[in-house]
């Protein structure tokens, strides 16, 4: 993983985009890595309308206030989706050092806190060729001790923790109001209490 402050060259082996996954209703068992079902069970599922950017912030905020170290935070959706503006809100929560931007040239960026919290690392998997690229930065290392915001790693980044929120975006690209479904995943997310918190940020149980 990056040093604070330093950024890491991409990989180049593929610019393949992942198709987001846009459900939150199917209670089917779901497979997670390469051929490996999931013993996890989906705790809590919320799904949230973002009428602007401004709530797709605001969003970001109300998770990382929720987020501790140790945290996974997965980000699906297609482009322009939100994803990063959605981090940039859960940077502003967690108290780090911005600013945040989409790492567009960088595999990861390491942003220290301001508030005697956990580290946030940004990765983004845009151009990972697969899991191997992911297990070569490391991240499983730090993972314990920081939050960490994988974009565009549906498939990749599952391994890194059993404990994690996924969080898919979808954007109507004429309104570009955004539907946001926040599902927690793991022991971390299965006390009434965690479950309330999510339950919290508003929207409809999915």
């Amino acid at each position: 993983v990056a040093t604070p402050g330093t950024l890491v060259r991409r990989a180049a082996s593929s610019s393949k985009r992942r198709s987001p996954r846009i459900s939150c209703r199917s209670s089917a068992p779901i497979v997670y890595g390469p051929g490996r079902p999931s013993a996890m069970r989906v705790v809590t599922a919320r799904q949230i309308v973002l009428p602007g950017v401004e709530d797709t912030q605001a969003l970001g905020r109300a998770l990382g206030a929720l987020l501790r170290a140790g945290d996974l935070v997965g980000l699906t959706g297609g482009l322009g989706a939100g994803k990063t503006t959605l981090t940039q809100g859960l940077g502003d929560g967690l108290g780090v050092r911005g600013p945040v931007t989409s790492p567009t040239f960088v595999i990861a960026r390491v942003h220290p806190s301001l508030v005697g919290g956990p580290v946030l690392v940004h990765v983004d998997a845009y151009r990972l060729g697969g899991a191997l690229e992911l297990d070569a930065l490391d991240l499983d290392a730090s993972v314990e001790d920081g939050v960490t915001v994988v974009e565009w790693g549906q498939g990749l980044a599952e391994d890194l923790s059993e404990n994690r929120l996924e969080v898919v975006l979808d954007v109507d690209p004429a309104t570009e109001v955004r539907t946001v479904t926040v599902t927690g995943l793991g022991g971390r997310w299965t006390s009434d209490d965690a479950a309330a918190a999510l339950a919290a940020l508003g929207g409809e149980p999915c």
